[in-house]
C-alpha cells in the first residue's frame, strides 16, 4: 500500500467491512479509499462503501448491533454510522451509477489493510465524483489527485462518454489536458 493511512481510519474500516460481510450486507469500497487501496493518496476525510438500497436497513443494524452510532439523514441516497470520530457513509444512490450485480460484478476483491473486500472500480469512482460536482459544491482536489496518480488505471474515452453532459466534468477533463496529465489530442495518459 502507497502512503499510510491513519490507525483511526484503518480500525474503523476494518470493523465496519467486517461487519457487513458477516451481515451478508453486499458492499464495495468506495471513495477515497478505494483510490487509496489501488495506489492512490491516503486520505482522512471519511469511509465510504457503497451498497444496495435494499440492505440500508440490514447495515445500519448490524453496525448499531456493534456499538456504533448510525443514522438515516434526509439526503435519501445515503445512511451513515460513526466508529468513533470516523465517519462511514454507506451510499446506495451514487451519481451516475446504478447499484447492481453488474456493478458488484466490477469490483476487484483487494487486501485493504489485511481485509479482503471489494472495491468500487476507478472509472465508476471518478464518473460517480464528476458527476456530483455543481455550482455550490466545486472541489476538483481529489479528483485531480486520483487523476495524476491513478491515471494508467483509468478508462478516460469512458469517463469522459459517461459524464459528456457535465460541463463540470468536461472543464475537469480540459484541465487534465491542460495539466499534461492527459495527451491533449486523446484521451491518453500523457
Amino acid at each position: 500500500m502507497p502512503a499510510t493511512q491513519s490507525d483511526e481510519i484503518l480500525d474503523a474500516l476494518k470493523e465496519a467491512a467486517a461487519t457487513l460481510r458477516d451481515a451478508k450486507v453486499l458492499f464495495a469500497l468506495g471513495g477515497g479509499l478505494a483510490a487509496w487501496a489501488r495506489g492512490g493518496p491516503p486520505t482522512e476525510h471519511d469511509i465510504d462503501f457503497v451498497i444496495r438500497e435494499a440492505d440500508a436497513d440490514a447495515a445500519l443494524a448490524a453496525l448499531e448491533e456493534q456499538g456504533m452510532l448510525v443514522t438515516r439523514p434526509p439526503e435519501g441516497w445515503l445512511v451513515k454510522a460513526w466508529h468513533g470520530e470516523v465517519l462511514i457513509d454507506m451510499i446506495f444512490a451514487p451519481k451516475g451509477l446504478e447499484v447492481d450485480e453488474s456493478f458488484f460484478d466490477r469490483c476487484d476483491e483487494l487486501d485493504v489493510a489485511a481485509v479482503r473486500m471489494p472495491v468500487m472500480p476507478l472509472d465508476d469512482l471518478i464518473v460517480g465524483k464528476l458527476l456530483a460536482l455543481n455550482e455550490h459544491s466545486l472541489d476538483f482536489g481529489a479528483p485531480l489527485e486520483w487523476a495524476r496518480s491513478l491515471r494508467e488505471q483509468i478508462d478516460w474515452a469512458d469517463v469522459a462518454e459517461r459524464t459528456r453532459e457535465s460541463p463540470f466534468a468536461r472543464t475537469f477533463l480540459h484541465l487534465l489536458h491542460d495539466l499534461e496529465v492527459l495527451d491533449a489530442s486523446t484521451d491518453r495518459v500523457a
